[in-house]
């Protein structure tokens, strides 16, 4: 689910109505945006992030939570050009109720043979429909952590003779 609005509610017709109505729809879904603080590993294809419990179909919005996917993994592949960057964010929606639940996160950072890179777990994160819920953090290492690069050109040279 990406942004999605949804509105439920009687409307009495009578036959002296114009059949005009101004209906405001509300926002079911939740967002979670997970912002890395540290450089994305050069050797990271992937960011899997898998919550305790989330949730999908408007059934759910409708009080009947039956819907609730217990192994739901959302996995994002890293574009080349963020490898090596500080700052990359990520996000994940979710269908929700104006009631706030809680859940478990796990997020893990792989390379393209499976090998995992970094993982964390957050705990007891809120959700809520109409809500960004925002965690920052590192992932692929420490924060402490470096990028060389090589300058492989040459700026000047100096010539001697003897």
């Amino acid at each position: 689910a990406l942004d999605t609005f949804y509105k439920d509610y009687e409307v009495n017709v009578v036959s002296t109505s114009n059949g005009n109505r101004a209906v405001t729809l509300d926002r079911v879904v939740t967002k979670l945006r997970l912002t890395f603080t540290d450089a994305v590993n050069e050797k990271t294809s992937t960011v899997n992030i898998t919550p305790g419990t989330w949730y999908h179909g408007l059934d759910y919005v409708n009080g009947t939570p039956a819907n609730a996917k217990t192994n739901y993994t959302s996995s994002i592949t890293i574009p080349t050009n963020e490898l090596g960057k500080t700052g990359l964010q990520v996000n994940i929606y979710g269908f929700s109720t104006a009631e706030e639940w809680q859940t478990t996160v796990s997020v893990t950072s792989k390379h393209a043979n499976g090998e995992i890179i970094g993982s964390t777990t957050l705990t007891n994160v809120p959700f809520k429909a109409n809500r960004i819920t925002e965690y920052a953090g590192p992932l692929f290492g420490s924060e402490d952590s470096m990028v060389l690069s090589l300058d492989t050109d040459w700026y000047d040279a100096y010539t001697g003779t003897w």
